[in-house]
């Protein structure tokens, strides 16, 4: 009975923290025309208040991940509630937006240390024939939070202002913080007594920070040199870390494990693919089609509805059925969604827009669930919060990349001004570009997902 008490708990907490950090990063994308008015940020500027917090959580994600494994998971599960929270009270009484940037590294770490953390813990406590119904609500929390974070956000944004997002997310984080410090019994330590890779902490950290800012910096000579060099530390990371004895990465997960590897490869591929969509979706609506804060929030709820009525189920059924074979439809139908984008421009009717949405939330449903299934049961247990971390650095950095996608083609096509009516072509422009790279990338993911093989 206990034991049961137990696992409803890791799975209330759980799921709750996977609510509030998808719900902040739809919501701030509504918020972003609102906050680059008030601050008066450029629009590669205002592209640094979703990417600064996917940099910082990219960067911490792994290592917390394994300093979860050694230290325990609940512990910096805990903690990571606890930085966020704050973060977030910061956020909200930020007077610059250079201020609202920085507030969004400390935010990315306490979210570092809660995606290193949450999956791993459930699936200490769920058995392999439980497991995937777990994930799959889990799964299902993370779209919640996108599918209300767009209409609940332009709500609070259209009447109270965007500071008011954050201090949602305040509330949230404690009421978290409480059950975990007093409901939640057990730790989980697997790794306990062993050593913590701080040089491959460091190099994977300054990879990633080169990486985005050499993005920012593109075309000049600067970016360039700035993202050989990313690429440089980057291969370096991987040689220090196969070395190692005891890595922050175990490369040695991906040795021999074509599950493993290849369910990695594809969720990186799909996230690169997807997750600037809703930053630019909401750009588009508010700015070319004159849409507020509320009523783009309406629109934009079409995808993560589909995707949260749908995830639970699709977990459920990867129990039975092949992971790779649900999630390559999934990617498949993500891919024709990007693709129906292409064709946006100022006369595009809102039925087509909510179809496409629609059609992008049905293949993530299809394809996140399952995918997170394949990835932790195909790994030891020692190795569940290496394994979780994987998998959210998988995401953090398809989502960075994509965001940097986005960074480089207002760069390039736009340079550092105000998204005005008079650069309104330029800013078209620059998405379509977006997504017909996108929607190419993700249709290439198909192959990495059907490749994996089976688990059972």
């Amino acid at each position: 009975m206990e034991n049961n008490l137990n696992k409803r708990i890791a799975l209330f907490v759980s799921t709750l923290c996977s609510f509030i950090t998808p719900f902040m990063g739809s919501s701030i994308n509504v918020a972003l025309p609102s906050i680059g008015k008030e601050f008066g940020m450029d629009a590669i500027l205002l592209s640094w208040v979703t990417t600064a917090y996917l940099l910082s959580a990219a960067i911490f994600l792994v290592p917390f991940g394994r300093i979860a494994d050694i230290y325990g998971r609940k512990r910096i599960f805990g903690y990571g509630v606890l930085v966020y929270t704050i973060a977030s009270f910061l956020s909200a009484i930020c007077k610059t937006g250079y201020l609202l940037i920085y507030c969004r590294v400390l935010q990315g770490v306490g979210g570092a240390m809660i995606f290193g953390t949450g999956v791993a813990i459930l699936t200490s406590v769920f058995a392999v024939g439980e497991r995937g119904k777990a994930l799959g609500i889990n799964t299902a929390s993370v779209y919640l939070g996108l599918s209300i974070g767009p209409f609940v956000g332009g709500f609070l944004v259209e009447n109270f202002g965007w500071r008011s997002l954050f201090g949602v997310n305040v509330l949230l984080g404690l009421i978290a913080f409480v059950f975990i410090s007093w409901k939640l019994k057990g730790e989980w330590a697997e790794a306990k007594g062993e050593s913590f890779d701080f040089t491959g902490a460091i190099v994977y950290g300054v990879s990633l920070v080169m990486l985005m800012y050499g993005f920012s910096q593109l075309p000049s000579k600067v970016g360039f040199i700035l993202i050989l060099c990313s690429v440089l530390s980057g291969w370096g990371f991987i040689k220090w870390e196969i070395r190692n004895r005891v890595p922050i990465l175990n490369m040695s997960l991906f040795k021999g494990n074509p599950v493993f590897t290849f369910s990695n490869l594809a969720a990186l591929i799909n996230y690169s693919a997807t997750s600037a969509s809703g930053f630019l979706l909401s750009l588009y609506l508010q700015y070319i089609k004159g849409l507020g804060p509320q009523s783009t929030g309406l629109v934009l709820i079409a995808q993560p509805i589909i995707m949260t009525a749908l995830s639970p189920f699709a977990g459920k059924l990867s129990d039975k059925i092949e992971p790779r074979i649900l999630a390559s439809i999934g990617m498949g139908l993500t891919s024709l969604g990007l693709l129906l984008f292409v064709s946006l421009s100022r006369e595009t009717s809102m039925g087509f827009i909510i179809f496409s949405l629609s059609i992008l939330g049905l293949g993530f449903a299809f394809f996140s669930s399952p995918n997170t299934n394949a990835v932790m049961s195909s790994v030891k247990k020692k190795c569940y919060g290496v394994a979780s971390a994987t998998l959210g650095t998988m995401r953090i950095v398809g989502q960075m990349l994509s965001m940097g996608v986005a960074m480089l083609l207002f760069a390039v096509n736009m340079g550092k001004i105000q998204i005005t009516p008079e650069c309104h072509s330029l800013f078209l422009s620059s998405m379509k570009t977006a997504f017909i790279i996108f929607s190419a990338i993700c249709f290439c993911g198909i192959f990495a997902s059907l490749a994996r093989g089976k688990i059972r």
